[in-house]
């Protein structure tokens, strides 16, 4: 089986196993946020039924390590102690404490940024990759070019580095790997995907929307992140009258009804055009990262 340079992102009330499970077994890393299960005992069933179904191939977690924000930030550290995914991808706060837990069994960990100023601190905690956050990535977006981006972290870090913003293609996934990245991160494609938990009319909207429906503003945590317009819409929210918000407050990850209707997307959205299982999303990947992989070849 051959594999791709992907990984699947891990998003908020989307991912499932099911996607983690079915990413794998077509060579590519799939992820889920440990807090998509509710209580910590279904969390710990999921990471049974994962473990179980990939003996061997990778697939990741990703952990809340603000602890003011993630009530479940001890919870879900014994649960990586226990179920020792194979890798840890840690955003908002400093990863220290979760990369001696996942390096003590010889796991790897990715911290996701989505600056020069936090890569370069992630680095200095020793984790094994970055994520560099760029313009355009769904959820908590950044706003650096990628191009620059990739070539400032280059100069200070050796790890993997793995490329998030607006990818939705084999051909961006091949793109990304020209430019310098390991990996590619996607989510925006796979949320229409069969296997997501994402409710059906954000499947609809998901593929109905172009880059244009796509908002970028800290309004509702604190924290930029690009959302979709007609969803706010929906719930009577004028994007016009959005006002940024000064303080950081996470505290929709633990109160899920509040933010359920408000749906994330990339700019990569627009690529985006009918639903399908996993198994056939990650088909059509690999057939056009392949044949540009070829065209590149060729054209040398």
């Amino acid at each position: 089986m051959s594999k791709l340079p992907l990984i699947v992102a891990p998003m908020f009330l989307v991912s499932t196993p099911e996607m983690v499970i079915a990413a794998g077994k077509e060579g590519v890393i799939g992820s889920f946020p440990l807090l998509n299960a509710r209580p910590v005992s279904q969390c710990a069933e999921w990471l049974e039924q994962i473990k179980m179904e990939l003996t061997t191939e990778p697939w990741a977690v990703n952990f809340i390590c603000h602890k003011k924000s993630n009530k479940r930030y001890e919870d879900d550290l014994q649960l990586i102690k226990t179920y020792q995914p194979p890798i840890v991808i840690t955003s908002l706060g400093h990863p220290g404490e979760v990369i001696e837990v996942v390096h003590d069994y010889g796991g790897k960990v990715y911290a996701d940024v989505a600056t020069v100023k936090h890569a370069r601190k992630a680095a200095a905690t020793g984790v094994d990759g970055l994520i560099l956050v760029c313009a355009g990535a769904g959820g908590h977006g950044g706003t650096l070019n990628p191009f620059a981006f990739i070539s400032a972290v280059k100069q200070f870090f050796n790890g993997t580095l793995i490329l998030s913003g607006s990818l939705s293609t084999g051909k961006d996934i091949a793109a990304a790997k020209l430019m310098g990245a390991d990996y590619a991160y996607m989510g925006t494609r796979f949320i229409v995907a069969e296997e997501s938990s994402a409710q059906d009319e954000y499947k609809e909207m998901v593929l109905s929307a172009t880059i244009e429906d796509v908002l970028y503003t800290n309004a509702f945590s604190g924290v930029h992140a690009n959302v979709l317009i007609p969803s706010l819409l929906k719930q009577g929210i004028d994007p016009a009258t959005l006002q940024s918000r000064e303080e950081v407050d996470l505290s929709h990850l633990v109160n899920v009804k509040a933010w359920r209707d408000i749906w994330s997307a990339g700019h990569g959205v627009t690529a985006v055009e009918k639903s399908e299982p996993m198994r056939e999303i990650i088909c059509q990947l690999k057939k056009e990262y392949e044949e540009e992989v070829a065209s590149l070849v060729q054209n040398d």
